[in-house]
């Protein structure tokens, strides 16, 4: 699968952790996709923008704990999708983290991964999921439509940096 444009960071103190889940995000979702690491919440939000889509953050942390970092991640962004990341498995401080708008919470563990690249997965087709479910588009349809869309907005960019 492509993900041309995609943004994706992951936040963790543990280096091995993260080196092999971008290997393995990497593997599934090909080299299109740009996964940036960090090892701590501070470097994180140094380099988070309008542009980053999705942040995999870890809670516990040196310096700044997770819910700490996602808050201020949706600050920045609101629209970066948040998946928490935690070897905790109380429901209070999941419950805390959605309130504070994290898409998601997942326990690390034996199947934590899977359930990271299927999440992923559903962020990066939503627009196609959206067409065919709600508008009852085919989906093949739905992915000539978003083509289509994708390289009008490139023609209209490219146009307006050639009369500049």
């Amino acid at each position: 699968m492509q993900t041309q444009g995609l943004n994706l960071f992951i936040v963790d103190d543990n280096k091995l952790m993260v080196e092999t889940m971008k290997q393995y995000l990497q593997s599934r979702f090909g080299l299109d996709i740009r996964i940036s690491i960090f090892n701590d919440g501070d470097s994180c939000l140094a380099k988070v923008d309008q542009d980053t889509h999705v942040v995999i953050l870890d809670y516990f942390m040196e310096g700044k704990n997770g819910l700490e970092v996602l808050k201020a991640i949706k600050t920045i962004s609101p629209k970066t999708e948040v998946i928490m990341l935690s070897n905790n498995e109380n429901m209070a401080l999941a419950i805390e983290t959605f309130r504070a708008g994290a898409t998601d919470y997942v326990v690390k563990g034996s199947n934590s991964w899977s359930k990271i690249s299927k999440l992923v997965n559903q962020i990066v087709t939503a627009p196609m999921r959206l067409l065919v479910d709600e508008f009852r588009v085919s989906k093949y349809m739905a992915i000539f439509l978003l083509t289509f869309v994708t390289m009008g907005v490139v023609v209209v960019c490219v146009l307006q940096f050639v009369k500049r």
